[in-house]
């Protein structure tokens, strides 16, 4: 699957939240596909980072990416469904890039479609999954695009689980959101609002810079 600038953005966030973790605590990726977030993470954190991918050919590239990586003893991903995947713990940090476009076009490919549409887990399912894993004091971190931010904060608050961080996303300065990285848990708060664009001009912004130079080759 293709790196999208959304996501390598998303796992720049993400790590800025976890940097501080230290060895004792965990990290579960639901639907680490090629292993990108994981692998940006655990170079910020010294946290235990488990994945659950269920296409094979992700899982596949998933685990040749992490074995080539200097982060291989801190990752482990599995095979399996996230909602049959016997859970042996819970986590103190919880992140996903789940699937995107719910009853638009849909593409002849059935693993896109599982990647990309509703047809695997969805987005309920995975707050059910999220609120029965996350530690009482863990943080859980979404990327979704913007046009579900209304039905994601009812399902959120159906589960008595709280935003406590949105950051919009924005092609440039003159261009609408089109993604949202949230962060939230069980703790309740008053939710941060932020907006980041990635270009200005023909150059990435400052803030962009700065989330992304320690991954990006040329920034």
């Amino acid at each position: 699957m293709k790196v999208t600038t959304d996501s390598c953005l998303f796992g720049a966030w993400v790590a800025g939240h976890t940097q501080n973790l230290d060895v004792e605590k965990n990290i579960l990726d639901i639907g680490s596909g090629s292993g990108l977030l994981s692998l940006m993470i655990a170079q910020q954190t010294q946290a235990l980072i488990e994945g659950v991918e269920i296409q094979k050919d992700d899982y596949g590239q998933s685990i040749y990416n992490i074995s080539n990586s200097p982060f291989a003893n801190r990752i482990t991903i599995h095979q399996v469904d996230a909602l049959q995947f016997n859970y042996t713990k819970k986590y103190d940090v919880i992140i996903s890039n789940p699937p995107f476009y719910e009853n638009d076009l849909k593409s002849a490919a059935t693993s896109k479609n599982i990647a990309h549409h509703d047809e695997g887990l969805k987005l309920p399912e995975l707050l059910n999954l999220i609120a029965r894993q996350l530690t009482v004091d863990g943080a859980f971190f979404l990327l979704l695009p913007q046009k579900r931010l209304a039905d994601l904060q009812q399902l959120i608050a159906n589960r008595q689980l709280f935003i406590n961080e949105i950051v919009s996303v924005h092609q440039t300065p003159h261009h609408d959101a089109f993604r949202i990285m949230l962060r939230g848990s069980f703790l309740e708060s008053r939710s941060e609002v932020y907006k980041i664009v990635i270009k200005e001009g023909t150059d990435y912004s400052a803030d962009f810079t700065r989330l992304l130079k320690d991954y990006y080759l040329y920034l």
